[in-house]
């Protein structure tokens, strides 16, 4: 009877060693595609990924990208449903030397958290994308996000970089994620009123009985910048408050606001 065990937990063993996912294959939510290598570093380029970052991929297929980003020293998890991906990323980990900051965990990417990321990486079809996008949204501003080809919706990628000679699945598209900053913002001489669509902001500045519009306003994670009139106002958000400077053709001002709605 152990030998017959044995012989059965080598041959499971053998069958999970020969596991090869094939292009096209079934999965939860999409077929599987795996990322050009070319395009995974594409992708953690623009991200600027560095040894300090926790990069998550959601959907990680054969571990890739995972690997990719611990290769760069980064920690870094990938979210599978498959769980044969998820051994065979790990072999693919082991044999890249890097098992010990690559991780892969077998999960549903709607129900896991993946809050902790500073870099998120994703190929997935745009109504997916858009049905994160809300979670992707509550995350820390200055989270990194990349994705393989398909956008947020009407989320305008910050940068996008493409492949030469390269027919499809071509594109890596980025975006930061934004503070929140919309509503009345009180200042000690006046108000600010913020409008914001996703990084893009308008709205005015009220200094005493003048107000302003504003214009080319944006949000690059906690950094804010925008123009009212003859003066740029740059800062950082932080939570309820912003403090930041004013520059003029008068010269340079420091500026602060809390929140009032």
């Amino acid at each position: 009877m152990a030998l017959i065990a044995a012989l059965s937990f080598a041959q499971a063993q053998q069958q999970a060693e020969e596991y090869k996912p094939r292009v096209g294959q079934e999965g939860k939510d999409v077929i599987w595609v795996p990322t050009r290598q070319e395009l995974v570093d594409k992708m953690l380029d623009l991200a600027k990924v560095t040894p300090n970052d926790y990069v998550i991929d959601l959907g990680s297929g054969d571990g890739r990208t995972v690997i990719t980003a611990a290769k760069r020293g980064a920690r870094a998890l990938g979210i599978e449903y498959n769980p044969d991906m998820v051994e065979l990323s790990k072999r693919n980990a082991a044999k890249e030397g890097v098992a010990d900051k690559a991780r892969f965990i077998q999960g549903d990417i709607f129900e896991t958290d993946f809050s902790e990321a500073t870099v998120l990486t994703l190929f997935l079809l745009p109504n997916l994308n858009l049905k994160l996008r809300p979670k992707i949204l509550d995350m820390k501003p200055g989270v990194r996000v990349v994705s393989n080809t398909f956008d947020m919706g009407d989320w305008t990628p910050d940068e996008r970089g493409t492949l030469p000679d390269c027919s499809h699945h071509c594109t890596a598209l980025f975006w930061i994620v934004p503070a929140k900053v919309q509503g009345t913002w009180k200042m000690p001489n006046g108000e600010i009123v913020l409008q914001q669509k996703f990084q893009m902001l308008n709205g005015s500045v009220r200094i005493g009985s003048t107000t302003t519009p504003i214009s080319e306003g944006k949000l690059t994670g906690d950094l804010i910048v925008f123009t009212a009139g003859n003066s740029r106002y740059s800062g950082r958000v932080n939570g309820n408050s912003i403090e930041g400077t004013i520059k003029s053709a008068t010269g340079e001002s420091k500026w602060q606001a809390t929140r009032a709605d």
